[in-house]
């Protein structure tokens, strides 16, 4: 009996100590590793399933291209991390009506917290490869929004928009990356407000892309990171022996010379398509594989890249699920991780619906179901007056 008495003061000291350390706050990011949930398609698996096969995944960080309140609820006590987007169809809306910023706010956010752990929102996607009005629109919607959360008290969400790499002009090597001329006029602007409230520049990055357009003086290793004699930028004198990192460092070369040099690049779209059309040849399920499995393995590392060594990569993969119902090229409907009925596209170390979830019970798994500090103290001390009374 002193035994259970000595174990149960142990757990309480324990207990206490833990409560306190225990982080009450996340990032809108946590760790290195999310991925794009996107949804133009007619035969994938319900919100719940998602959720399902995201938890058995270990995948937390997770990007979703709208406010669907379906998903919102799906994702309700889950320890899920959400970023919901806003359209670019309502960003003029938007930018012209407060009112209207402050109602969204209050229907697709704060509606759902703290249950579902929104914790960013991603205001349009590439826009400023849409046409004149979206990009004049762009920053009037940030700021609208931006000041919607402020004013309902919502001060742990992040905002952001992601920029494909049409936004610069050059990007070989990767020192002499700039933005191109007729985005500068938008995008200091953006930039300069980003800066002020600390957002990140997220960057959708498809080495995928960078080798269909130019296969013939782009080596398919250095796109894959594999094996590779890589590049050389004389200016950084530095080594690139993958595609993606030069990427990244080429949006830093594009943000310093704009007079951001302090600002963080995010990588939020990249993938690799494992079925294509005849001028895709490389849209195969051995290079996704290739890629998505290296990249995973690169992101565990938590590393910068070459330019930015103390910067650790976060990155978004795209995608969850392949969409059927999205136009474009062929690839367009393949980067899914996972295929419609949930299984795996291939294997890079996760399971699909069907293999069960092998989660414990423990404090991290509770926290992580999303269930709340005061009900894990009820069920702790409980547990603690049993073996108290056993004793």
């Amino acid at each position: 009996m002193t035994s259970l008495r000595l174990f149960a003061s142990a757990l309480l000291t324990f207990f206490v100590v833990f409560t306190q350390i225990a982080p009450n706050t996340v990032q809108a990011f946590t760790g290195t590793y999310g991925i794009n949930y996107g949804r133009i398609a007619d035969n994938i698996p319900s919100p719940d399933e998602v959720v399902t096969l995201l938890r058995a995944a270990k995948i937390r960080n997770v990007r979703i291209y709208d406010a669907d309140h379906s998903v919102l609820k799906a994702f309700s006590k889950t320890g899920l991390e959400l970023v919901i987007g806003l359209p670019n169809g309502q960003l003029q809306d938007m930018s012209s009506n407060p009112d209207h910023a402050l109602n969204w706010v209050k229907d697709n956010v704060q509606a759902f917290l703290p249950d579902t752990r929104i914790r960013g929102i991603a205001v349009g996607n590439e826009v400023f490869a849409a046409d004149y009005n979206m990009r004049v629109a762009l920053l009037g919607a940030v700021k609208n929004i931006y000041n919607a959360t402020q004013k309902l008290n919502l001060d742990n969400i992040q905002l952001t928009t992601s920029h494909s790499s049409a936004v610069f002009k050059n990007s070989y090597p990767p020192s002499s990356c700039r933005f191109a001329d007729d985005i500068n006029q938008f995008m200091k602007p953006l930039m300069e407000f980003f800066s002020q409230i600390g957002s990140p520049f997220c960057l959708n990055a498809y080495p995928f892309l960078a080798y269909t357009y130019d296969p013939e003086n782009i080596d398919l290793n250095y796109a894959l990171f594999q094996s590779t004699k890589g590049i050389y930028d004389p200016k950084y004198r530095l080594h690139y022996d993958n595609m993606l990192d030069a990427q990244i460092d080429a949006a830093y070369a594009a943000l310093e010379d704009a007079g951001f040099d302090k600002m963080e690049v995010m990588i939020t779209e990249t993938g690799w398509a494992s079925h294509g059309g005849e001028s895709e040849p490389a849209a195969t399920p051995s290079n996704a594989r290739t890629y998505n499995y290296n990249l995973r393995k690169r992101l565990a590392k938590k590393k910068g890249t070459p330019h930015r060594p103390k910067n650790v990569v976060k990155a978004y993969i795209f995608a969850l699920f392949n969409e059927d119902q999205k136009t474009g090229a062929a690839s367009e409907k393949n980067y899914g991780l996972f295929k419609a009925d949930g299984s795996i596209s291939y294997d890079i170390g996760f399971h699909g619906l069907n293999a069960g979830d092998s989660s414990l019970l423990s404090i991290e798994n509770i926290y992580a179901q999303g269930l709340s500090r005061s009900y894990v103290m009820v069920l702790f001390f409980s547990t603690l007056v049993l073996l108290l009374f056993w004793s």
